[in-house]
């Protein structure tokens, strides 16, 4: 039973394989129902802030792959910009 308090910050900082690796283990940990009711509510709350981060990052994935693959007639290529 893990008993370290998950970080509610803003998951804005790291990379999209940790937040994604992170959020599977708040998954496992509620899974096993070992967390008290205050725990759960924290995990919820960092696992909520982590799948907007890992959305955030994929639709700029998204978009970027987009923008190089369909280039216009008339235009120059781009530099994206996060």
């Amino acid at each position: 039973m893990s008993k370290k308090k998950p970080d509610t910050t803003l998951a804005d900082n790291i990379p999209f394989e940790q937040a994604l690796a992170e959020l599977e283990q708040l998954v496992e940990e509620m899974e096993r129902g070992d967390l008290s009711l205050d725990e759960s509510l924290k995990s919820f709350e960092r696992g909520i802030a982590l799948t907007r981060h890992c959305q955030q990052s994929l639709q700029a994935a998204e978009q970027k792959v987009t923008m190089l693959s369909t280039p216009s007639a008339d235009s120059e290529t781009e530099i994206f910009k996060q």
